[in-house]
């Protein structure tokens, strides 16, 4: 393994992830991270060499359908159950306040 994880680290990467660990605290997560960094090297001693890379997590492709045109309402027929509008467009509440 390249690095073992130190307060320093643990303390580098609070920091960039905003997060604060009390002193009590971080012993038991630079055991937890050296674990981790551990599993992986363990990962590196697989001979990966015949193994192509993984693009997707499944071999199944979309089933597009295809583009048909169709009918559709008219505006007047679409502003019909409106429960507010004006004579050409959908009323809504304000939802952005100006400040």
């Amino acid at each position: 393994m390249a690095n073992k994880i130190d307060i320093n680290t643990v303390d580098q990467i609070a920091h960039l992830a905003r997060l604060e660990f009390d002193e009590n605290s971080k012993p038991g997560i630079i055991k937890d991270m050296n674990r981790m960094l551990d599993f992986v090297d363990k990962l590196n001693e697989l001979n990966t060499e015949q193994v192509e890379p993984l693009i997707y997590m499944t071999r199944e492709s979309n089933v597009l359908r295809a583009d048909e045109i169709q009918h559709s309402i008219s505006q007047k027929e679409a502003l019909k159950n409106a429960a507010k509008k004006d004579s050409d467009y959908f009323k809504a509440p304000k939802v952005i306040e100006q400040k």
